[in-house]
């Protein structure tokens, strides 16, 4: 390679480097904003590293990992971070792994997620989102790992997740989700891997398989029909009983009252 050849690939190296790119500049500002960070873990997110996070596989970023100038993964774990997920994360779209797990981060899971059509890892396990499962989310096919774990989600499984062939793990486990669980989750075919009850353990509400059959409280369905049908008879029988009772206590009245009325009237 000759010198001029060299410092043409060194400049177009530079530049390439050196020019930001605005969805993630967009992104990058927006989910700090959304964030509180009360143990100052994320002091070098400034807005004058947002201008140019990378520099080539180099992050400036503590958590942020770079791939050819954009942020290709987020993994900011266990550093009580409070506050919520910004929809404007949906710019970094370049990105193919979030792991938000073990912090303090409130409110739901923007649908706005959809448009990271590169995902492949999603972990926001241990926190305190709510709201329901943003069946959009479908629309990251590369989707691997879903981990919602111990949080307070509600609301139905979204039976569209069975559609994504290449998710591997699965857990939405400790929330209040309800209702059933989809076949395509529950009971996979072919060789998509399948998730067992762990998966699904700790909703209250949910049921289906691979969960174990819900059990009534106390008595069985079989002694509480039991119960009612001998009591419905009991009832019948004490009615019946009553009934003749009554009866027989009336005739012996109208029986006396009759001889009583016989020695009243005169003879002729």
């Amino acid at each position: 390679m000759g010198f001029w050849s060299v410092v043409l690939f060194t400049l177009l190296t530079c530049a390439s480097v050196s020019i930001s790119d605005p969805s993630d500049e967009a992104c990058l500002t927006h989910f700090t904003q959304s964030l509180k960070d009360p143990t100052k873990s994320l002091q070098n997110w400034t807005k004058s590293n947002f201008a140019n996070p990378c520099y080539g596989f180099t992050s400036y970023l503590p958590g942020a990992t770079c791939n050819n100038g954009r942020i290709y993964k987020l993994s900011l774990t266990n550093l009580s971070l409070q506050g919520s997920i910004s929809p404007y994360l949906a710019n970094c779209t370049n990105l193919q792994s979030l792991d938000l797990s073990s912090n303090q981060i409130t409110g739901p899971i923007p649908a706005d997620l959809q448009s990271l059509v590169n995902l492949a890892v999603l972990n926001l396990s241990s926190n305190r989102l709510d709201g329901e499962i943003p069946p959009q989310i479908t629309m990251c096919a590369y989707l691997n790992v879903i981990d919602l774990h111990d949080n307070f989600l509600s609301g139905q499984i979204p039976q569209q997740l069975g559609l994504l062939v290449r998710l591997s793990a699965f857990d939405v486990s400790n929330n209040k989700l309800s209702g059933p669980i989809p076949v395509s989750l529950g009971n996979r075919s072919g060789n998509l891997p399948r998730f067992n009850a762990t998966s699904f353990l700790g909703n209250k509400d949910l049921y289906g398989y691979p969960l174990p059959p819900m059990k009534t409280k106390g008595l069985s369905v079989l002694a509480i029909v039991g119960i009612g049908l001998g009591s419905g008879f009991a009832s019948l029988v004490l009615s019946f009983t009553g009934v003749c009772i009554w009866l027989k206590a009336t005739e012996q009245k109208m029986a006396l009252e009759d001889g009583k009325i016989s020695q009243l009237m005169p003879d002729y």
